[in-house]
């Protein structure tokens, strides 16, 4: 009975696995097969300094460049295959229908290869400071963790406030998992359960992936990034810590547009309208708000298509030609109701007939 019992998920779970497969996109299969490959290859042990990112061989006279691209495929515990493979079948079903798969590739690109370069370098600033050679011969750097991070912002930036879970403290939403995540990581660091670069590719995923979205995605319409308020760096915190963050964070930006390392916002002037100016920052034209609520205006339009169940006035009396309800009375404003009676003079002789009391009856 319980063996029964345990084969009956097995077809269900094999039909689910099969769908998601059938459906995503050549580059979501060959990224997974790459992961695959990378996590067998890793079960040669004389490989593994080769395959993934060593930060002290990464300088010359190794100058072992090549890791920076294929580190990101290399995972040496299954569980970690599973989680990474997870989130290539995610992000192909939520955000490529939107991207569009060059897009995808190109944002994997970014993110795993940004991710490599600032956390080897993060292990050499270590290594100045403590001058533990450990910190460059015996750290290896591998997986998808700052791919990880970037699906957390992408989905952030497109659905910030979807509700995954009711909490006792409150509603988890798309915009708390980044920083929800990065605080998880770092915890089971400090218990053993995660290699040690693990929570710097995590934030390093982060930082990468926002700044790339932020401000040199290049959307359909022609604009780069997203300038909205709700995908500011400010708002991966607490709401009590946003405004110190902030300060921060545009001090730090109006630095590097000084040193012409970023670029100010775009700002276009709509003029052709004779009574107001429209002012237009990239990131919050109807097209990318519309962007970001995908899952709000498909609850709308389900209301919007329900039969309209509101009661209908009863009218006083339906079988009533002249009622006020009736086609005919409803087509003329200044009909009068059947019920009220109008008087008429009584008596025979025009000549006689007053019409100061005439007007008065009216």
């Amino acid at each position: 009975m319980a063996a029964t019992i345990a084969k009956i998920p097995l077809p269900m779970l094999r039909e689910n696995f099969s769908a998601a497969v059938g459906k995503s996109s050549v580059v979501v299969k060959a990224v997974a097969c790459t992961i695959i490959l990378g996590y067998l290859f890793s079960f040669a042990t004389s490989a593994v300094p080769h395959i993934t990112i060593t930060p002290g061989y990464v300088m010359p006279p190794n100058f072992r460049v090549y890791s920076f691209i294929c580190y990101c495929f290399v995972e040496l515990h299954f569980w970690h295959v599973l989680a990474d493979i997870a989130v290539i079948f995610l992000f192909g079903k939520l955000l490529e229908p939107l991207w569009g798969a060059p897009d995808m590739l190109l944002f994997f690109i970014i993110v795993n290869l940004g991710v490599g370069i600032m956390t080897a370098f993060l292990y050499l600033f270590i290594y100045l400071i403590t001058l533990n050679e450990e910190y460059l011969f015996e750290v290896h750097i591998y997986g998808l963790a700052g791919y990880i991070a970037g699906f957390c912002v992408a989905v952030k930036q497109v659905m910030p406030d979807h509700c995954l879970a009711t909490l006792p403290f409150g509603k988890l939403r798309n915009t708390h998992i980044p920083l929800t995540l990065l605080t998880l990581i770092v915890l089971l660091r400090i218990a053993g359960l995660l290699p040690g670069p693990y929570p710097y590719m995590f934030g390093s995923g982060i930082i990468v992936s926002w700044i790339y979205l932020r401000f040199y995605q290049k959307h359909t319409n022609g604009n780069r990034g997203d300038m909205a308020d709700n995908f500011s760096f400010a708002s991966f915190f607490p709401s009590q810590f946003q405004p110190l963050i902030a300060v921060v964070s545009n001090s730090i930006f109006s630095g590097l547009v000084k040193i012409k390392l970023c670029k100010k916002p775009q700002r276009r002037y709509d003029v052709s309208s004779p009574t107001t100016v429209t002012v237009t920052l990239p990131g919050t034209e109807p097209h990318d708000a519309e962007r970001r609520k995908q899952l709000a205006l498909k609850a709308l339009n389900e209301r919007l298509n329900k039969p309209d169940t509101s009661p209908s006035w009863p009218t006083l009396d339906d079988d009533d030609p002249a009622s006020p309800t009736s086609p005919q009375t409803a087509a003329s404003p200044l009909s009068v109701p059947a019920s009220v009676k109008l008087p008429v003079p009584a008596f025979k002789d025009p000549s006689k007939q007053s019409t100061g009391a005439g007007s008065e009856n009216v």
